[in-house]
């Protein structure tokens, strides 16, 4: 499939990798930029076109796809220093789209949109979920919400990258309070995950044979499956690292308490993310949480 458009990618992390190969997959010609220059030219060595700034690949794309890790890379890679040569914003062609795909606080995405909305640009809050195996296959969810003149220049690539297309309103901030919320359920149920491994652990029980009669059972969830598989092979490889849910748990928090709202579970999973990012497991994969866990002796690689 093709299109007059044109596509970039900025971020090619375990998520935006995926992504980009997802769009290359589906026949467009992609335009990367990641900090790590060596990860853009190698992908663009198996096709696609690996760009030295963000102003290259801004005035490359119609369509700008950001998958960064937060808020603060969001910011600075739009507007950068500030100066008039910084950044995408400045060298996006009107009418372009910049297409939003990390977890963020919802007010910062509405603002964000108003931004580039006052210089011409068109806006999607985006944010992903899924992985990055899903990432890789173009089979990861999407919760958006823009504008329908956004929608028609961008609609193409995000089917292209996504299984899941949502639409959740016209206008910035329901798709990043979506995202959150599914933040709120995977972090909790990482914690949750976590706890239930370490007290077999610590009963004595065999840990293969636990985690087989778990994910055949009710009490299973995708989390349980995918991260404690991660404990069983000892493999702490960051795909999500600890730091990602103090940062996302801290987002949900946010969220409740403007409003007064009460969040007991994810209160206490924050904490067990805080806890394990402080004892030196900040980096490592999420799975890591339950390393905060005294008393126990977890299973070796094999």
């Amino acid at each position: 499939m093709s299109t007059n458009l044109s596509v970039g990618v900025i971020g090619l992390g375990a998520m935006g990798m995926g992504m980009a190969q997802s769009l290359r997959r589906a026949g467009h010609s992609v335009h990367v930029f990641d900090v790590r220059s060596e990860v853009a030219q190698k992908f663009a060595a198996e096709g696609g076109v690996a760009c030295s700034s963000l102003a290259q690949i801004a005035a490359a794309s119609d369509v700008l796809v950001s998958v960064v890790v937060n808020a603060a890379q969001t910011e600075s890679v739009l507007f950068g220093d500030g100066s008039t040569q910084s950044g995408c914003a400045n060298h996006l062609k009107p009418g372009s789209v910049f297409v939003m795909c990390s977890t963020v606080d919802p007010a910062f995405s509405v603002g964000l949109e108003k931004k580039l909305n006052d210089k011409g640009l068109h806006y999607i809050d985006a944010p992903i979920s899924g992985g990055a195996a899903k990432a890789a296959s173009g089979q990861m969810t999407m919760m958006t919400a823009g504008t329908p003149a956004a929608y028609e220049k961008a609609e193409v690539f995000l089917n292209a990258m996504a299984a899941k297309v949502y639409k959740l309103g016209d206008s910035a901030g329901a798709g990043s309070k979506v995202k959150i919320i599914n933040q709120l359920l995977a972090g909790v149920h990482i914690a949750a995950a976590a706890e239930a491994m370490a007290l077999g652990l610590r009963e004595g029980v065999d840990p293969d044979a636990l985690y087989e009669v778990i994910t055949h059972s009710a009490g299973n969830s995708w989390m349980f499956e995918n991260r404690m598989a991660h404990v069983l092979a000892a493999d702490y490889t960051p795909l999500s690292a600890v730091d990602i849910f103090v940062k996302d748990l801290g987002l949900v928090l946010d969220m409740a308490r403007a409003s007064k709202f009460p969040l007991p579970l994810s209160s206490t999973a924050h904490q067990m993310f805080m806890q394990a990012s402080t004892a030196g497991f900040a980096k490592e994969d999420d799975s890591a949480v339950i390393k905060i866990f005294p008393g126990i002796e977890f299973p070796k690689a094999k």
